[in-house]
């Protein structure tokens, strides 16, 4: 049975490797490759860390090491480098944000309002004068 994972190609990595972090401090360094590997479908999904498939290492190394990057502005500075090498666009981004709608949103204020049937002045409701002849 074919894994189901994200595995970043011969290629790929290729074009990432020279622009990774060297002689990190700390414990002995996990493979990068898996833990990118791991870290990108986390962020196309947007499913929480601690649901990153095992395959990829202890969730929390996978968490770490992105959040350490980020905050060391790594993902940019590997954008910028990937673009100007022609790799890919400027437009390019990684993001995993997104905005929740409420359940109000579709109708504004109060939720979606009723709507007539019938458009005002095509019909008059019958009152009871008109309901008794003469």
């Amino acid at each position: 049975m074919m894994s189901r994972l994200f595995w970043l190609s011969d290629e790929a990595w290729s074009a990432i490797e020279p622009f990774m972090p060297r002689n990190q401090p700390g414990a002995r360094r996990v493979d990068d490759r898996r833990v990118i590997s791991g870290i990108f479908p986390v962020l196309k999904s947007g499913c929480g860390w601690c649901d990153c498939p095992q395959d990829y290492g202890p969730h929390t190394t996978i968490y770490n090491r992105y959040n350490r990057w980020s905050r060391k502005r790594f993902w940019l500075g590997l954008l910028e480098a990937l673009a100007n090498a022609g790799a890919i666009t400027k437009s390019t981004s990684i993001d995993s944000t997104y905005v929740k709608a409420q359940r109000a949103a579709f109708g504004g204020k109060g939720g979606r309002k009723r709507m007539p049937l019938v458009p005002a002045g095509v019909a008059r409701p019958l009152t009871g004068s008109h309901l008794h002849s003469k």
